[in-house]
């Protein structure tokens, strides 16, 4: 854990938090996906102060695509590996013996929960140093605009292009051993006063597989 913490440049004052963020559900109770709730909604908000000083010339919606492709679970899984957190994480046996420390989905998780524990151990901006050292090396450059979306990205900058609010995800329900579990995710649109819902082998799958639903709602509801 000395060593992890060497290499974050982040000292814990709750060491347990640390702890915490690299617990799969499959290994214990007290696991890391609260935790990763709360460091996804920070790494998305110290990229995009990233990306706004970086990007200074680029548009809202290009902006968001940028941050999409860089948020996006391929680079997060790789960055995590940077890290050395497949030989920290804390796994069933079942989840281990299936190739979880290798699991792309589980490493993007565990890196967002590590993110969630320097913030709560010691504020957003020691989170935002680590998130700016730790795509430091991560080529960042307006031409990512033209990546493919994926349906969240793709949803969001529909609704923002309508002045409308982002959409609410919710995972309702989780099924199946811990090591092949899936997530069904509720998407809400508030003012459309309506929900859809998607199921994936992940919690970030099964958000892709609401907003894929939600997209094609809205589109036929204001064709």
């Amino acid at each position: 854990m000395q060593a992890l913490q060497k290499r974050l440049q982040h000292e814990f004052a709750k060491p347990q938090l640390l702890a915490q963020a690299l617990t799969h559900r499959s290994f214990s109770a007290d696991h890391n996906e609260r935790i990763e709730f709360l460091g996804d909604s920070v790494l998305n908000l110290a990229v995009a102060g990233l990306l706004y000083e970086q990007l200074s010339d680029l548009p809202e919606g290009d902006l968001s695509r940028v941050r999409a492709n860089l948020v996006k679970q391929d680079t997060l899984h790789k960055l995590a590996v940077i890290l050395g957190l497949p030989e920290m994480l804390q796994l069933g046996e079942g989840e281990a013996r299936s190739g979880g420390r290798n699991r792309p989905s589980i490493l993007a998780d565990a890196l967002e929960a590590v993110i969630g524990a320097v913030y709560l151990d010691a504020g957003f901006n020691k989170a935002d140093q680590l998130v700016r050292r730790l795509f430091k090396d991560v080529e960042v450059n307006p031409q990512m605009k033209a990546i493919g979306k994926d349906p969240k990205t793709e949803l969001q900058e529909w609704l923002q292009g309508r002045k409308m609010n982002l959409p609410h995800y919710r995972v309702v329900a989780t099924t199946g051993a811990a090591h092949l579990q899936t997530f069904e995710v509720e998407c809400e649109i508030p003012e459309f006063g309506h929900a859809e819902r998607g199921i994936g082998g992940s919690r970030r799958a099964g958000e892709q597989a609401a907003a894929a639903v939600m997209l094609v709602f809205v589109k036929a509801r204001t064709s």
